[in-house]
């Protein structure tokens, strides 16, 4: 009987069935341990190829210069610049790398925003010779090279310029552009529409930087998830009454 071929597969089916039981009961204490543990990775094992990888991306502003920015007029100075701020804190955070640069910083375009060095300190700054094209200037592009990164996200003002010309160029050479149109600005909006035509005709793809904190961010399961939640206040001024409320409601709930 012990050596019946019939008897010891119906055993072995026995055992296998006793042990999925087993694991099936013990799964919600296993999702208890594992709820708060942050994942290696800053994107889910799932996460869209089409998304921005924050491991492969370099943040590019252009000629965000005092100067220029008061000739902005198809979005609020105020809201350009808390757009431009969010990009080098998320880029800090998220240790993406940050190229600056800037074609006559002593002109009547004026110094860059100090902002941007201050709230993102790894950000190098690479000067140009004239060029008004940051892809036209040699060691601009060494060092969007340098980083070995494929995917490029660019604001600057202007849009028209600063954004479209090296977006079109780098596109040619075979990287992947985003263009944060809210990050950056022009002196109209006629100009700004007939650039996100020529954009998107030319491969670039067109975003904002609340599409860039959320693309990057991926999923609240990971430790910089309270410094993230602030940057969407900076996006999206109101996001900061919704944390208020659901920090009011939760002092407020019975114990």
């Amino acid at each position: 009987m012990r050596g019946n071929p019939y008897l010891l597969a119906t055993r072995s089916c026995l055992r296998c069935l006793g042990a999925v039981l087993v694991i099936g009961a013990s799964w919600p204490d296993a999702q208890a341990q594992t709820a708060g543990t942050a994942p290696e990775s800053a994107l889910p094992a799932r996460g869209a190829p089409v998304l921005l990888d924050a491991t492969d991306s370099v943040i590019l502003l252009l000629d965000h210069q005092a100067g220029l920015l008061q000739t902005v007029k198809d979005i609020g100075v105020d809201d350009l610049r808390r757009n431009t701020e969010m990009l080098a804190k998320l880029a800090t955070l998220l240790k993406i790398p940050v190229i600056t640069s800037a074609s006559e910083p002593e002109g009547p375009n004026g110094p860059l925003l100090p902002e941007i060095h201050q709230l993102a300190p790894h950000a190098i700054y690479v000067p140009r010779k004239g060029e008004v094209n940051a892809w036209e200037n040699d060691d601009f592009v060494k060092a969007v090279r340098a980083t070995g990164r494929k995917t490029l996200i660019i604001a600057g003002i202007w849009t028209s310029v600063c954004v479209m010309f090296p977006a079109l160029d780098a596109t040619a050479a075979g990287f992947k552009v985003y263009a944060v149109l809210d990050a950056s600005g022009d002196p109209g909006e006629l100009a700004s529409r007939a650039t996100i035509a020529r954009l998107v005709q030319g491969g670039v793809i067109p975003t904002s930087t609340n599409a860039v904190l959320s693309e990057t961010h991926r999923t609240w399961n990971r430790p910089e998830a309270g410094e993230l939640a602030k940057l969407y206040a900076l996006v999206a001024p109101n996001y900061t009454a919704v944390i208020e409320s659901y920090r009011k409601a939760r002092v407020s709930q019975p114990r």
